[in-house]
């Protein structure tokens, strides 16, 4: 068995296929786990999530920036964006029963592999967070995204403050902070404060912020963390940190990591990094 990690697709179906394809991905056999940003803006996000929907248990998802964005649209908290390219999805005769998986992903995902922990997030952890304490605190949104509640979630989801943790954060001011870190956040100052504006690469830091995964005494530091979202970050490779996000929506590759437990002493694992080129054109900020 096989596991996959797999960086956003957006609504890029044909890139999708090729590189289940390219891996020889067996359902029966095989794990995928999709880090978010599943829909839009490529050209067939009702095709993707029959995709997914089809693999069953094989493929683990989590929800991105651009997925919560699809269910606030699909409960008529938010208008379609200039660039979004939801309109197939929300007009299928599907459409329920795929907002309705949807709904059912998670917001964090932890997974044992050769005796080390591998925490999967869309976006950040915030240098406070330990693996643990993520997963707890990314159940409290998928709680409510699962309830009757969730179209007054969406309607308060929106928002940059608070910027920054607070154990004494309750009500929607708690969900929105953690729904910001774990898919929207880039750069954070060491603190932990959050910044928004900023979608250029890690040297581009504005002054005071650095990339929430150089934040000092992070909290999640000895354990591997994979995460998509931000495409001109790319591929990024280290004991600590698997950035998966290569712009496949604008241009770039989707990439698959096959990560399997390691033989030798000292590496919990052994990796291999499979790509696709996407012929998909967008400009990236679209």
């Amino acid at each position: 068995m096989a596991m996959y990690l797999i960086g956003d697709v957006q609504g890029c179906d044909a890139a999708l296929h090729q590189l289940t394809q390219l891996i020889d991905f067996s359902p029966s056999r095989d794990t995928l786990y999709l880090l978010g940003d599943l829909v839009n803006r490529g050209p067939d996000s009702a095709a993707v999530l029959r995709r997914l929907v089809g693999y069953g248990a094989s493929a683990r998802c989590l929800l991105g920036n651009h997925d919560l964005h699809l269910l606030a649209v699909a409960h008529g908290v938010r208008k379609p964006g200039r660039h979004d390219t939801l309109d197939d999805l929300l007009a299928a005769p599907d459409r329920p029963a795929l907002l309705d998986w949807l709904r059912q992903q998670r917001m964090a995902m932890l997974e044992r592999v050769g005796g080390s922990d591998l925490l999967m997030v869309h976006a950040g952890v915030l240098p406070a967070w330990t693996a643990t304490k993520t997963i707890a605190l990314a159940a409290e949104v998928e709680a409510v995204l699962r309830s009757d509640d969730v179209g007054a979630f969406f309607q308060a989801m929106y928002g940059n403050a608070p910027a920054q943790w607070s154990d004494d954060l309750a009500g929607i001011e708690r969900l929105r902070v953690i729904v910001n870190a774990l898919t929207r956040m880039r750069f954070c100052t060491p603190e932990g404060a959050m910044e928004f504006a900023t979608s250029g690469a890690a040297d581009q830091a504005p002054a005071g912020y650095l990339p929430w995964y150089e934040a000092p005494g992070r909290q999640t530091a000895h354990v591997t963390v994979a995460f998509g979202h931000w495409s001109t970050l790319g591929w990024l490779g280290r004991p600590d940190v698997l950035a998966l996000d290569t712009g496949c929506v604008w241009g770039g590759c989707l990439s698959a990591l096959r990560v399997e437990p390691g033989v030798a002493a000292g590496a919990p694992w052994r990796t291999e990094l499979l790509q696709v080129h996407c012929e998909q054109s967008q400009k990236p900020g679209e």
